[in-house]
């Protein structure tokens, strides 16, 4: 809302505050929002837009109530002219709505981090003060048991500040970038034998590399992060053999070409951006489901049938945090069913460009 003196001259936020433009332009604005604060005061009477300090150019947003009590979220911002007069008032409203989202957002956060991080400190701290009190009770054995432990809990608490401060990045518009040459088939080959390492077996996994890829200038830790987070999801929950597919593609088609290229990759040109799927055999994701997979939160159902099994687990911060690194390298993401049955997340990057 926009008022030229005291009187009301443009009207925007016709949802929010359910004003009709044509009712009430060249009304005094405050007739036209009779703002109360938490007390129930009027917020034009103390605040005195018009005759408060010259040196004020602006009123931060603030929670107010118009006199239906609907609550909005107002801020205000002075246009002054060579005297400092008050020239022009500019007022934004928002929906109240968004922030109680918001802030239910971030109180589910904080409950989840604080039950998360509840179990691995309880952990640390049992077996760290059994053993300062105890040392040479235990076997040389046993020690290395207790010491594992305390090391894979530790190893669970850093994972999960690691995720929340991605999350904060990914939220707030920092996530950095940096750009090298990458060699995505490779990383994934890196990925698999990380697995593998761990326990895995080899014949669990399969990369299908397909010819003609393009050059592509990605953030290396970032995209491992993005393999690592797929992979792991299609281990908890999926079933069978997990297959890393990298193609060529275009983005104007997003198209992949199979081996060599295709009629309609050739169509539309050299590739210059590249596919990534990783399939598993499992149940897969239900139709209804997919929307929300991408959402904080979000808890596939771990293959045993129930969260808390040892394939549960996990913030569900996940696959949040690896929609927001393939985007903040210019690329989308999205999941389906695999050719073959079960879940397949697919991403598409731009090849990218060397940086200076």
């Amino acid at each position: 809302m926009t008022t030229s003196g005291r009187r009301t001259l443009v009207v925007r936020p016709r949802r929010t505050t359910r004003l009709d433009p044509a009712e009430v332009i060249g009304k005094f604005v405050f007739d036209v929002l009779p703002l109360r604060d938490d007390d129930g005061r009027d917020w034009w009477v103390y605040v005195d837009p018009y005759h408060g300090l010259p040196t004020r150019t602006r009123h931060p947003e603030r929670s107010l109530y118009l006199s239906d009590g609907t609550e909005v979220l107002v801020s205000v911002g002075y246009v002054r002219d060579r005297t400092k007069g008050v020239r022009r008032l500019v007022i934004s409203l928002r929906d109240a709505q968004q922030r109680e989202r918001l802030e239910r957002n971030r109180a589910e956060l904080v409950s989840t981090v604080a039950h998360e991080l509840r179990s691995p400190l309880t952990s640390v701290k049992g077996f760290t003060a059994t053993l300062l009190n105890k040392w040479s009770r235990f076997t040389d054995d046993q020690k290395r048991v207790m010491l594992e432990t305390v090391n894979a809990d530790a190893d669970r608490v850093t994972r999960l500040i690691t995720e929340l401060l991605d999350v904060s990045r990914i939220e707030s518009g920092r996530m950095e970038i940096h750009r090298e040459l990458v060699d995505l088939p490779d990383r994934a080959r890196k990925i698999i034998a990380g697995r593998v390492a761990a326990g895995e077996a080899e014949d669990r996994f399969r990369l299908e590399a397909r010819s003609g890829l393009p050059e592509t200038w990605l953030d290396a830790d970032k995209i491992d992060q993005i393999l690592g987070n797929l992979v792991e999801n299609a281990v908890r929950h999926g079933a069978g053999i997990v297959t890393i597919v990298v193609e060529p593609a275009n983005l104007d088609g997003d198209q992949a070409a199979s081996g060599p290229m295709s009629g309609t990759a050739a169509a539309l040109g050299a590739p210059d951006s590249v596919t990534v799927s990783v399939r598993d055999q499992g149940e897969g994701i239900a139709p209804d489901v997919a929307p929300r997979v991408f959402r904080q939160f979000w808890r596939g159902k771990p293959r045993g049938g129930s969260r808390t099994s040892r394939h549960g687990g996990g913030t569900g911060l996940g696959l949040y945090i690896v929609k927001g690194l393939v985007e903040a390298h210019g690329g989308t993401i999205g999941v389906r069913c695999a050719p073959g049955g079960g879940a397949e997340f697919r991403f598409i990057v731009p090849a990218g460009a060397a940086t200076a």
